[in-house]
């Protein structure tokens, strides 16, 4: 069994993708609009080109996946963070960083008594994230 977040956006979901691609370092795998689908004639043309799929495979297996929802049934992201471990303090900074560029910080990159580095952010497209650099057991 593998699960995987599946985070939705306000219209913004290609350039959320292509960022944490450029980011994290993964590979977009799939973005599908409503433009092709089978129901693009029945879509609105202003929502043909938001994203009805996204696939963004990072190293390690894990896997990101999105979409844009409508404007009546989009809601911001609330109760859960998407968590990324990197392997030194230099790469917690560089992803910490990049994220938090136009977005808002809720706890600074800082040591803990759990990990060499760790800080809480919510990104420019709503989406929140943890970034964790952690201590050998």
């Amino acid at each position: 069994m593998q699960t995987n977040p599946y985070l939705t956006f306000d219209g913004r979901c290609r350039e959320a993708f292509e960022y944490y691609a450029k980011v994290l370092g993964g590979e977009i795998e799939g973005m599908f609009t409503h433009g092709e689908s089978p129901m693009a004639a029945q879509t609105p043309a202003p929502w043909r080109s938001k994203v009805m799929h996204a696939q963004l495979s990072l190293r390690g297996g894990t896997v990101l996946m999105g979409s844009d929802a409508p404007p009546e049934r989009y809601e911001r992201p609330n109760g859960f963070s998407v968590a990324v471990h990197v392997d030194s303090a230099a790469e917690a900074q560089r992803v910490f960083d990049a994220l938090a560029d136009g977005g808002r910080v809720e706890m600074p990159l800082q040591e803990t008594f759990w990990a060499h580095r760790f800080g809480l952010l919510t990104d420019r497209f709503g989406i929140p994230w943890m970034v964790n650099y952690g201590r050998e057991s």
